[in-house]
């Protein structure tokens, strides 16, 4: 009789758990964020750092650490605002439900990602004493096969109510044909809902620096069986948003998120090229 194979969280949540944990302890203040509640869930073996994903990636460690920080701040003005529903599409290990005490309980927190990494994660959750809050709410979903959306309005979300909306780390592994119907399920959103999506420039139109290490992950995701599907650039991600009907439509560079997040450093901390974020509202 053989046992169960035992439920893992997807690889790439926990790298990225990870990577916000890290700046913490290698790099140099002010703080773009600070989480370590994914390290805590993580728990990995005493030498953690010296893997090559964290020894050899820091400029991927701080994109990393700037689109957690946009997304919470685009997620928290919205909530003092008197938004009372958040979603994160591809949520992984996100923490915000478990840091924000004060703005998280005032509002409806909905995590979809693949089933077992939110299934170890409510575990971790449990077993590490952070508990899980009754306002948040897992839904698993994997995105190419079954309606995010069905499953969201399964868990209670209610469309009649304004939500901000966060989609990151999803699209480059989803064909077009998958993302635009996405966008299109936005429309359903209550108006004056908020979206943030990242989205992912192709290879050549990276900094020259950044383009090795791209190929290196492009290789990567193959070989483990996620191969990166999507690539646009920034005009082509207006064109998606403006057919799916969306309106205020802005894209945010990287330039954009140094400009931000990362001036009057006195180290060399500074995010790779090749991220945009569309923010948009209905």
């Amino acid at each position: 009789m053989t046992s169960e194979k035992p439920i893992q969280p997807d690889n790439t949540a926990v790298r990225t758990a990870l990577w916000r944990a890290l700046h913490l302890q290698a790099d140099a203040k002010p703080y773009v964020m600070e989480d370590e509640v994914g390290l805590r869930l993580v728990a990995p073996d005493d030498d953690w750092q010296e893997r090559p994903d964290m020894k050899y990636t820091k400029r991927l460690r701080a994109s990393v650490v700037a689109r957690s920080r946009f997304i919470e701040d685009i997620a928290k003005t919205q909530i003092e605002k008197g938004v009372r529903q958040y979603v994160l599409l591809g949520a992984g290990l996100d923490s915000f439900a478990q840091r924000n005490t004060v703005l998280g309980p005032q509002v409806d927190i909905y995590e979809i990602d693949q089933p077992d990494t939110l299934a170890w994660k409510k575990k971790r959750l449990k077993e590490t004493g952070y508990g899980v809050a009754d306002n948040l709410h897992f839904v698993p979903v994997n995105f190419e096969v079954s309606s995010w959306w069905k499953e969201l309005l399964k868990s209670g979300f209610d469309v009649q109510q304004r939500a901000v909306v966060s989609c990151v780390g999803v699209t480059i592994y989803l064909t077009r044909e998958t993302i635009a119907a996405t966008l299109q399920k936005m429309k359903l959103l209550a108006p004056g809902s908020t979206i943030a999506i990242a989205f992912y420039l192709p290879i050549d139109m990276l900094d020259k620096e950044d383009q090795p290490m791209q190929e290196i992950a492009i290789k990567g995701a193959a070989a483990a069986g996620t191969p990166f599907v999507s690539f646009f650039s920034e005009e082509q991600i207006k064109a998606l948003a403006r057919e799916a009907g969306l309106k205020d439509i802005q894209t945010i560079s990287t330039k954009d998120m140094t400009d931000r997040y990362f001036q009057n450093r006195i180290d060399d901390f500074v995010p790779a090229s090749g991220e945009v974020f569309l923010v948009a509202t209905t």
